[in-house]
C-alpha cells in the first residue's frame, strides 16, 4: 500500500475473506432495454425502486455485520443496471482492472469505479478497446477463468493472458442463453463449484470435473440465479431463500448459508456476486 492509500486490493480466490467491497444502490434500477432472459419475463412487471432499494439496504447492513467494509458508489439516473458493480471492474491478484461494458446501455458505469480508484489512490489498468465484463471471470489461485460470452469476446481474453503472465488464464466457451459465465458456474472453495449443467462446453466442462465437486443447481434454481452467491470466507456465503434445495445441499457440506431476499433486485437478472465487485479478500 502506498503512501496516502486507505484501501487494498487483493483478490486470489472467490472464497478467501472478503473484506472490503464495492456495491451500488438500485436507486435508477428499470428494465429499459431487455438485456436478458430474466428481464424479458418481468418486463411487464417492472422494478418496485422502494422494495428494491430495501432489500439492497439490508444486504448491506448483512454484509456490515460480517465486518466487511463496503463502498458505495454514487447512483446515476441514466445507468438502470447499476447495481451489478460486478461487470464494471475486477480485482485479480493484486491487480484492479476497470473494464469496458459491451452493450450501450450500461457503457460509462465503469467511469464511477474509476474516479473512486482515482481519488483513493489505488492504481488500475483501464481494458479500453476491450469487450470483457466481470461476470464473466472467476479467480481460483494462478488460475482465471474466463468466460467467451456476448459480453466477453475472446480477443479481451488474450489480452488478458498478455496482462496476467503469472495466472493461467482459461478461456470457458459456454452457451450464449446465459449473460454471464457466473449464471452458470461459480467457485465456492478449493474443491467444490455450482455448476448449471448443460451450458459449458466439453472440454473446458472436463477439466472443471477434474477440479471440483460440482454441486448442480436445477432448471428452476438457475432461473433465479442459484449459482450465483457470494462467498465470504470460513464456509460462509450469500444465497437467495428461494433457492432452498441449493442451499440444502451446501450446507450439507458444511457450508454457513446466510439467506437474503432480494428477489426484486433478480428480476433484472443478477444476484449476490453480480451486485458485488470484491476489492480485497485475505486468506
Amino acid at each position: 500500500m502506498t503512501e496516502g492509500q486507505s484501501h487494498q486490493a487483493s483478490c486470489f480466490t472467490e472464497y478467501d475473506h472478503l473484506k472490503s467491497v464495492i456495491l451500488c444502490e438500485p436507486e435508477h434500477m428499470t428494465i429499459k432495454d431487455v438485456i436478458n432472459e430474466t428481464q424479458k419475463k418481468f418486463k411487464n412487471e417492472g422494478i418496485h425502486i422502494e422494495k428494491a432499494m430495501e432489500q439492497h439496504g439490508k444486504f448491506v447492513e448483512a454484509l456490515k455485520e460480517q465486518g466487511i467494509e463496503v463502498i458505495l458508489l454514487p447512483s446515476a439516473r441514466q445507468f438502470p443496471e447499476q447495481v451489478f458493480t460486478r461487470d464494471i471492474g475486477f480485482t485479480l491478484g493484486e491487480s484492479v482492472f476497470v473494464a469496458e461494458l459491451a452493450t450501450d446501455i450500461r457503457s460509462g458505469e465503469e467511469s464511477f469505479l474509476e474516479n473512486w480508484l482515482q481519488r483513493e489512490k489505488l492504481p488500475f489498468q483501464k481494458l479500453k478497446g476491450d469487450e470483457i465484463e466481470g461476470g464473466d471471470v472467476i479467480i481460483d489461485g494462478n488460475t482465471i477463468y474466463a468466460g467467451i460470452s456476448n459480453r466477453t469476446s475472446e480477443e479481451a481474453i488474450q489480452h488478458l493472458k498478455t496482462l496476467m503472465p503469472d495466472f493461467e488464464v482459461r478461456p470457458i466457451p459456454f452457451t450464449d442463453t446465459f449473460l454471464h459465465l457466473d449464471c452458470v458456474f461459480n467457485i465456492i472453495s478449493p474443491t467444490e463449484a455450482l455448476i448449471y449443467p448443460g451450458e459449458i462446453h466439453n472440454e473446458s466442462l472436463e477439466y472443471i470435473k477434474s477440479r471440483y465437486d460440482l454441486i448442480e443447481v436445477s432448471k428452476e434454481e438457475q432461473f433465479t440465479l442459484g449459482t450465483n452467491v457470494l462467498s465470504i470466507g470460513d464456509k460462509r456465503l450469500f444465497s437467495l431463500p428461494i433457492n432452498k434445495n441449493v442451499n440444502s445441499e451446501m450446507r450439507k457440506r458444511g457450508y454457513e448459508v446466510i439467506e437474503v431476499d432480494i428477489t426484486e433486485i433478480i428480476k433484472s437478472g443478477g444476484a449476490f456476486r453480480c451486485c458485488t465487485m470484491p476489492l480485497h479478500r485475505t486468506k
